[in-house]
Formats: C-alpha cells, sequence, structure tokens
C-alpha cells in the first residue's frame, strides 16, 4: 500500500480544489444586467426624494426669492397646521375604508366567482374593467352620477324621496363617496388577486378536510383562508399605498371640498401648496413626511401580515 501511495503522482493524491472564477468576471455581468435599471431607479425615484428634501429645508417659492436655508422649521410648522392636520385624519379615514372594504368584498366576489364557465369567465372581465379605466375618467362619471340633479337622486325623487343626500355637496357625506368610488374601481384587482390565491389551493386538501366531515365554513377557515395569506399581503399594500396616495379622484370629484378641506387628503394638500401657493420649500416638507409614514406603515403591515404567512 506504502508503494502505491509512493508512486502514485502528487496530482492524484492530493487533487487540486476547485478554483472559483475570477470576480471580476461575475462584477461585469452584474453590473451590465443592472446597471438600466438601477440607474433609472436612482434618477426618477431617488434623485426626487432627495431633491424634495433638500427644497423641505429651505423656504423655496420660485416667485418670491432668494431662497434661504432653515433647516426643519418647515416640519415644525407641519404639526401646528389646522389644515395638514385636517388632511392627515380625512387620508386616514380615506386609507381605512379603501383597505378595508376591497378586501372584504373582493373576497367574497373571488369566492362566487370561483368557478368553471364562460359565464364566470365573462363575469370575472367586467370585475376587472374598472381597474384597467383611468381615475380620472372614473372620477368624471360618478360625479355626474352623484351629482344633485344626477341620476342617482332623480331616480331617488322619483320613488318619493323629497330631499335626496348631497352625496359630494354634503360634508359629512363627500369623503364617504369618494373612498366609494375609489373602492369600486380597486375592487376588481382584489378579485383577482384572490381568485389565483383560491384556484391555488390544492384541491386535495380541501377533498381530505370534506372526508374528515369539514363543512364549507370549516373547510374555508382551516384550509383556504390560511392559504389565502399571500393574497391578503398583496392587495392590503397595494390599497394602503394607493389609498394614502390619493389625490385625482379629490381633485376632480370635489378639488377637495366641500366646505373647508372635507375631502382633502394629504396628497392634494401637496400639490395645492406646492404648485398653486408656490411654497415649494413648505410642500416638499409635506410630501417628506407623507413619504415617511408610507413607508413606516408599510413595514408593519409587511412585517406583521409576513410573520402570519410564516407561522402557516
Amino acid at each position: 500500500m506504502a508503494t502505491d501511495l509512493a508512486a502514485a503522482p502528487v496530482g492524484e493524491r492530493f487533487p487540486a480544489r476547485h478554483r472559483r472564477k475570477p470576480i471580476s468576471g461575475r462584477l461585469w455581468h452584474f453590473t451590465s444586467f443592472g446597471a438600466p435599471g438601477v440607474l433609472v431607479y436612482a434618477c426618477f425615484v431617488l434623485a426626487p426624494i432627495v431633491i424634495s428634501f433638500g427644497y423641505s429645508l429651505t423656504n423655496y417659492n420660485p416667485f418670491n426669492p432668494p431662497v434661504k436655508f432653515v433647516g426643519f422649521e418647515n416640519y415644525a410648522m407641519l404639526f401646528a397646521d389646522e389644515q395638514f392636520r385636517t388632511a392627515l385624519g380625512v387620508t386616514t379615514v380615506l386609507t381605512l375604508i379603501v383597505v378595508i372594504v376591497p378586501n372584504v368584498l373582493g373576497l367574497g366576489v373571488a369566492l362566487l366567482l370561483d368557478r368553471k364557465g364562460w359565464l364566470y369567465n365573462a363575469l370575472r372581465s367586467v370585475f376587472f374593467t374598472p381597474v384597467v379605466l383611468s381615475s380620472v375618467v372614473v372620477s368624471i362619471v360618478w360625479s355626474r352620477l352623484l351629482d344633485d340633479q344626477g341620476p342617482l337622486n332623480s331616480a331617488l325623487r322619483a320613488l318619493g324621496v323629497e330631499h335626496p343626500p348631497g352625496w359630494l355637496s354634503d360634508p359629512d357625506l363627500a369623503l364617504y363617496s369618494v373612498a366609494s368610488i375609489v373602492c369600486w374601481q380597486l375592487l376588481g384587482f382584489c378579485v383577482v388577486v384572490y381568485l389565483a390565491g383560491l384556484q391555488g389551493v390544492p384541491a386535495e386538501l380541501l377533498e381530505a378536510a370534506e372526508i374528515d366531515g369539514a363543512g364549507p365554513v370549516r373547510r374555508f377557515r382551516a384550509v383556504t383562508w390560511p392559504l389565502l395569506a399571500p393574497s391578503l399581503t398583496i392587495n392590503t399594500v397595494v390599497l394602503l399605498i394607493s389609498a394614502f396616495k390619493t389625490y385625482d379622484y379629490v381633485k376632480v370629484i370635489t378639488n377637495g371640498g366641500p366646505g373647508s378641506g372635507a375631502t382633502a387628503t394629504i396628497a392634494f394638500d401637496v400639490l395645492q401648496t406646492g404648485f398653486d401657493a408656490n411654497h415649494v420649500g413648505y410642500a416638499s416638507a409635506m410630501a417628506v413626511l407623507m413619504l415617511v409614514i408610507v413607508a413606516v406603515l408599510t413595514t408593519v403591515v409587511l412585517h406583521f401580515l409576513r410573520r402570519r404567512e410564516v407561522d402557516l
């Protein structure tokens, strides 16, 4: 045995380790494929955020030079601004409605449409159609329907209602009307996401639960609903971000009214302050604070919902 080891070449007794490829080649491939996307993201996302933050530290007004550095004075003014606090409250109510209602209704509609047949395929297209429409078009159509002299109130008068609600003119109803319109347009998105989740539920799990004696409600609660956790995460995050940056609906339908900011969201106030009042520095502070709020809320929601997915 000793003779065999002595006679064997060194390369056969101690095989050479597999050499790694030079990192320069892998770095070049990563840079060539990733650079375009990173460059676009940096130019159109990161750069505007940095510029807005820089403006928020000044009193920048394009029609009232010179520009002065004011530090965090704009941020301190926000918390004492009654208009901003009102907009924050309006945005919070709108966000809660838009996050909850389409999620609940979308799940219900998805359960009804989770069947085979040309009729159900057609209904899926019908429910998804509002999603592809422009929010401005949706706002114009609904503002005509909900007008005091519009078709809805005309139908109510025909039914004997002498004083129909002012859906868009009553400060107590206008915000809920706008929220309902946003929910109507986003409902189809939730339906499609939940349908995709329902079609991914293994049929053998449902059959096994049925064999064990579980009824439809028990099967949904024990099998279907836990497996829809990823769909719930996607819908909640998308609805949260969409609701918090609502501007076009408010601008077209109510222009922030009726009354004193009854439907004015933070995004609406940012554009009004920056482009109508030309207080770009103050508007930038509002935008940065809104970005921070959305980022924190999204992080918390993702952490909670993803932890629920892991626990399953």
